[in-house]
């Protein structure tokens, strides 16, 4: 059973949820970190034996000056103006999308696309099983690839079950989040923003034909729109499985790096107990 953890927007308290059901599932779970951009879980658990693999997320252009002649034609066709005019024309590697469109038209066969590392795979042992994730380096593009690794990696463990944090919104990294997961729990807030993006997001869970339940956190802070959202899930026909109210203590232990359901007298804690016992229940039925 693979079930991933988004939500339509950021800020929603995902990871805060996540981080509870990756403590109360058990160790044959594999966590997986599908939140490549801003990778947070591992924050959550002790990590060890922590292994590495070079990400290649990218081709940037390298241009030889002992063949360059200098024509300028790759300055003049480049329309990420990531080639800066000189006697020998140089590339602004932070702007270079790796097109080739330099090198096609090279008179001197200078330039050549090389590839980039833009991030890190990372496997690491916790408490709770293991833990994949990864590191994207700042100004890196390609996090739905990068989203696939960290989930290859998850997958050559053989593993019967998943449990995946996955990202905000509805970009190339959720698509490949959500992709090939039995159960999709979508994370929402009581505002006008929350709902509008909750209703983006289902229906991309829609399209992959993937199984969706909504979580309302913070729910207190306006319960009207907690009312509204759940009437939009009763139309749609997708579960509420949980309600859970604001808590101080979630901030505390966000401060503290620990699952706030570690905390016997956070009702939010008990909350999102409740709504991974009743998930669990939903999945076995």
């Amino acid at each position: 059973m693979k079930i991933v953890i988004i939500s339509g927007k950021g800020g929603t308290g995902k990871t805060s949820i996540g981080a509870c059901y990756a403590d109360m599932s058990d160790d044959q779970t594999v966590k997986v970190d599908c939140d490549v951009d801003a990778s947070n879980l591992h924050l959550m658990f002790e990590n060890n034996n922590k292994t590495h693999y070079p990400f290649i997320g990218a081709k940037v252009a390298h241009i030889n000056k002992d063949l360059c002649i200098g024509c300028q034609n790759c300055v003049e066709v480049c329309r990420f103006k990531a080639l800066i005019k000189a006697d020998k024309p140089i590339v602004n590697e932070l702007k270079c999308e790796g097109c080739g469109a330099c090198r096609y038209v090279c008179m001197a066969s200078a330039i050549k696309l090389e590839k980039e590392v833009t991030g890190q795979v990372i496997m690491s042992q916790t408490e709770r099983g293991h833990l994949s994730y990864a590191e994207m380096y700042a100004g890196a593009e390609g996090s739905g690839k990068l989203v696939t690794e960290v989930r290859k990696q998850a997958e050559s463990l053989l593993y019967k079950d998943q449990l995946l944090d996955g990202s905000p919104g509805v970009g190339c990294s959720v698509i490949a989040s959500i992709t090939d997961t039995d159960v999709a729990v979508v994370v929402t807030e009581p505002t006008f923003s929350g709902l509008e993006d909750m209703k983006r997001v289902l229906d991309l869970v829609k399209h992959f034909n993937v199984k969706p339940y909504v979580i309302v956190n913070k729910f207190d802070i306006n319960v009207k729109n907690t009312d509204l959202i759940e009437a939009v899930c009763n139309e749609k026909d997708i579960e509420v499985i949980g309600r859970i109210p604001f808590d101080g203590l979630v901030k505390k232990a966000i401060n503290e790096g620990v699952p706030v359901s570690l905390y016997k007298d956070s009702i939010a804690g008990k909350a999102i107990k409740e709504s991974y016992d009743l998930l669990q229940e939903r999945i076995r039925i």
